[in-house]
């Protein structure tokens, strides 16, 4: 297949994610042009990443890209996106879509007018969370009853949760709580800080009852890049559960077994490969294979460049794309929910939505 060819608008930190994916993965990828705001960025940036910079997305569309990322400010999205529908672009956009429902459901009416949109919901496609998924999806747990994530924020955790759970759009009573205490704070993007020094950290607590499936979040602010803060996932079925790296099971009865999810990686113990993820193991059997084999990605790029192909994939009528936009609105909702419940201290109830159907 021809390189998947994808427009960019934006230039922050995040839209730099997508263009080191296309330098990497130059035969998968092809970046055609980049649209920002200020002419002097957008051309120092485009020229870093060796594609040119247009003056507006009715010039980008005309490079005829597969689709468009979209990585700018969430309050920009909902005017943005009905001038890429009246060009007929198909549209990758960064999460959150929106700040709040009202313009969550203006988005969906685009949506509903035929926008082709999906949302940038990378964690899914993460090498463990997908080996995760995969055990889930073969049977290994039997029905799902239970998750705790604790492993990212807001949406990108609600999302987590609906996939372990199998949720869709079921109706859910939303308990919340937020809690401060003190901690060593923890690393950048990029780097420690100079000296140890010890922040307030606001912890966010919910509880989603969706009636036969119960999901917890939990997630504190500095827990993000921290090794002092560790990432914690429970998922629980009828015939074992998943803790962890661990998973437990009993696929003959009386005879219970404990495996570990572990990586297979290349570039190490004299393998001149270059050093690369290869797969995901869960005890002696393999669950996730490494969809670009030797590339030198961390695991959110592994994950981003998954979201990329099924979006050119969808583009071109050859797949049902990465993560539809009714479920990231469904992830958001819920989350601004929860964050409700957490500050007000009181149950809340979350009803249908439009992109519920």
């Amino acid at each position: 297949m021809a390189p998947i060819r994808f427009g960019l608008i934006g230039g922050g930190w995040r839209a730099e994610f997508f263009t080191r994916i296309a330098r990497e993965l130059p035969e998968r990828f092809q970046l055609v042009g980049v649209v920002q705001r200020d002419p002097q960025k957008a051309a120092a940036f485009a020229a870093q990443w060796g594609a040119p910079a247009f003056a507006g997305y009715a010039e980008l569309a005309a490079a005829e890209p597969d689709f468009v990322v979209l990585s700018v400010k969430p309050e920009a999205h909902l005017a943005i996106l009905s001038e890429l529908h009246q060009l007929g672009l198909a549209v990758l956009c960064e999460t959150p879509a929106a700040l709040d429902l009202e313009t969550m459901v203006a988005i969906w009416r685009l949506v509903e007018a035929g926008l082709r949109l999906h949302i940038a919901e990378q964690y899914l496609f993460q090498p463990l969370h997908a080996a995760r998924l995969r055990l889930i999806g073969n049977g290994g747990l039997g029905k799902v009853s239970f998750a705790r994530v604790s492993a990212a924020h807001g949406y990108h955790g609600v999302s987590l949760m609906r996939q372990f759970l199998g949720i869709g759009f079921e109706d859910a009573v939303i308990r919340g709580k937020l809690f401060e205490a003190r901690a060593l704070e923890g690393p950048n993007r990029f780097s420690w800080p100079q000296t140890e020094r010890f922040v307030t950290t606001r912890q966010t607590l919910g509880e989603f009852d969706f009636g036969d499936r119960l999901g917890l979040f939990d997630f504190t602010d500095v827990q993000y890049r921290s090794p002092v803060h560790s990432h914690r996932v429970v998922i629980r079925g009828e015939r074992g559960e998943i803790a962890d790296l661990e998973a437990r099971v009993m696929p003959v009865y009386g005879q219970p077994l404990t495996r570990s999810f572990t990586r297979n990686e290349s570039g190490r113990y004299g393998n001149l490969f270059g050093y690369a993820l290869e797969a995901m193991v869960c005890g002696d059997e393999v669950v996730w294979t490494m969809p670009y084999p030797n590339a030198r990605l961390m695991d959110d790029e592994i994950a981003i460049a998954v979201a990329m192909e099924r979006m050119g994939e969808m583009a071109r009528g050859q797949g049902a794309g990465p993560y539809p936009y009714a479920e990231g609105a469904q992830d958001q909702y819920l989350s601004l929910l929860m964050h409700e419940a957490a500050r007000t201290g009181e149950t809340v109830r979350s009803v249908r939505q439009p992109w519920a159907g």
